[in-house]
């Protein structure tokens, strides 16, 4: 192989770039850098703003996430307090009950708007899902395992269980009379 002259570039030389063409890339990355780690610098910021805001929000949501049922509940009471100052006033027995019949419904309607319904109990198998058997009473009359009293209202709410009605529950008693 021969050797290169003097004064002659050998190929390679040639393809490579200059001493300035490399400092002025260099100068161009460095930029580069300093721009993505500044985005960066301020992604990480925004990501600790949001997180925050969503930390105040979610306390707020919280805090006043009642305040709908709340608004619709001040009515309830200002009907109570009138049927009470009216209780006062008056001894008729059968318009004080009407009236609690009447609040007694607008409370169901209002909860009913917030997704909170009643559990159905008359004629109904006890279902340890639904219910919470309280006692236990002997009958021919109802079917084995069968509600006979509901001593306390149970609510779903959204369909989901809020509180189990409290009943009492058929134990059919066999042909011998015995339990």
């Amino acid at each position: 192989k021969e050797a290169p002259v003097q004064g002659q570039t050998s190929p390679t030389a040639a393809s490579l770039p200059s001493r300035e063409e490399l400092k002025r890339a260099l100068e161009e990355k460095t930029k580069e850098c300093a721009e993505n780690y500044d985005k960066y610098v301020r992604a990480v910021a925004e990501l600790e703003n949001y997180k925050k805001r969503a930390v105040k929000e979610k306390a707020e949501a919280i805090k006043y996430g009642n305040e709908s049922l709340i608004r619709e509940l001040l009515p309830l009471a200002d009907s109570l307090e009138r049927a009470l100052q009216h209780a006062d006033k008056s001894n008729d027995f059968e318009s004080f009950k009407k009236g609690l019949g009447m609040l007694k419904d607008q409370l169901l309607c209002c909860l009913g708007k917030h997704g909170v319904e009643p559990i159905d109990c008359a004629d109904k198998q006890f279902d340890p899902n639904y219910h919470e058997a309280l006692m236990q009473v002997t009958s021919r009359e109802h079917d084995n395992n069968q509600i006979v009293d509901e001593l306390e209202k149970g609510y779903l709410l959204n369909g989901r269980l809020l509180r189990p009605a409290k009943v009492t529950v058929c134990k059919r008693p066999d042909d011998n009379g015995t339990c």
